[in-house]
């Protein structure tokens, strides 16, 4: 993609700085034809660069603000948000692109003041999760009028921003884009039956109940194995439980590992499995980069009809797909995709052609930078 003269500025702001499961951050950073100014929200309060924080409010004593506040009205919100402001000025920042809503409402007052265009992105539990949008609510409504675009990563979230008073006008759809020079070559036609699972061991990517349903496959089908590749605060739990089901030699807990890494396994798999749910919080994926990954490595995905899974993943086309919650037809996927080798291969060849053409990085990027020419004013 040629680089625009003269040379684009673009801020993005996201909540933490490399966060391994957050490989969409990464892409538009390295991918975007602009120049890149990062901050970061780590606590959803204090503003941080790649050097550091912008303000350090503990340096500003418990008097000293007393004093700001009294005397010229101001406050750390206040200090804040003129530290970003001078940031912004001070790199000629065109354009704010902010990961995630909660970060948009942040740097909203920022923008507003010196008129910089403000681009929201949601991902998936900004949009969905209650307590996010009981904390950010009101602040959504100032955003939704203020910001020149506002992107969804799946047709489920753009209806639900729709829901939450978002202008249609300002509404873009764009998932995320998988890089083919890195996920390819599988061979689930020819490969042993090993189930592939790789995401955070949270609530809606369900990992126990992905454990539950390998338990019925293993029981079936006794060479199967699992690879489940991540971590996260239900990691010990679902180690614990492959431990009690007497599965654990059959269950591979490999952490967090690169993507070339997973690239890697996947090529030697017969399947990707992940059981998304909606949490009991309201909290729902956007759209599962792995399973985009996966596809596009040639390998068919059982999972559930969740959020922009079902987007993704065409059921008995590209893969196999179950309501949230059915343990026992996943195991039946599963149990069938690990005993018919020609059904797992001819899934998996469609799954590649279906994301390369939908689901590229090249179109995914493209989309995404005539998002952010588009809200520049002429």
């Amino acid at each position: 993609m040629p680089r625009s003269k003269p040379e684009l500025v673009l801020c993005v702001l996201s909540p933490r700085k490399d966060v391994y499961s957050q490989t969409f951050v990464r892409a538009h950073k390295e991918r975007l034809p602009a120049t890149i100014k990062s901050l970061y929200i780590p606590d959803y309060e204090s503003f941080a660069t790649d050097d550091g924080l912008l303000l350090k409010p503990v340096m500003v004593g418990r008097l000293k603000r007393a004093i700001l506040k009294r005397v010229m009205n101001l406050n750390r919100s206040d200090l804040e948000q003129q530290a970003v402001q001078q940031f912004l000025e001070r790199n000629k920042v065109d354009v704010v692109l902010a990961e995630f809503g909660p970060a948009a409402t942040l740097i909203l007052d920022a923008c507003k003041r010196i008129e910089i265009p403000l681009i929201a992105h949601f991902h998936g539990y900004d949009a969905y999760r209650r307590t996010e949008l009981q904390r950010f609510g009101a602040r959504y409504t100032e955003l939704f009028q203020y910001a020149s675009a506002i992107i969804a990563v799946s047709r489920d979230m753009q209806d639900q921003l729709i829901r939450l008073g978002a202008p249609e006008t300002k509404l873009h759809y764009n998932p995320y884009g998988v890089d083919p020079s890195l996920f390819y070559g599988s061979d689930p036609q020819n490969s042993p039956p090993t189930f592939v699972a790789v995401g955070r061991f949270v609530n809606i990517k369900a990992p126990y109940l992905t454990l539950l349903a390998f338990k019925e496959t293993v029981a079936e089908v006794p060479e199967a194995h699992l690879v489940m590749i991540g971590d996260g605060p239900l990691w010990n739990a679902c180690y614990q439980m492959s431990k009690s089901f007497g599965i654990s030699n059959s269950v591979e807990f490999q952490g967090v590992r690169s993507p070339s890494e997973v690239a890697a396994i996947m090529r030697k798999a017969r399947a990707f499995v992940q059981h998304s749910v909606k949490a009991h919080d309201g909290d729902s994926e956007g759209t599962p980069v792995a399973i985009l990954e996966a596809g596009a490595s040639g390998l068919p995905v059982v999972s559930t009809r969740h959020a922009g899974i079902s987007e993704a993943v065409i059921h008995m086309k590209t893969g196999l797909l179950v309501d949230e919650g059915d343990i026992d037809g996943m195991a039946q996927h599963m149990i069938h995709l690990a005993k018919d080798n020609a059904l797992a291969g001819s899934l998996g060849k469609a799954a590649t052609a279906r994301i390369l053409a939908e689901y590229s990085m090249d179109k995914s990027i493209n989309n995404l930078w005539g998002i952010i020419e588009s809200v520049l004013k002429p």
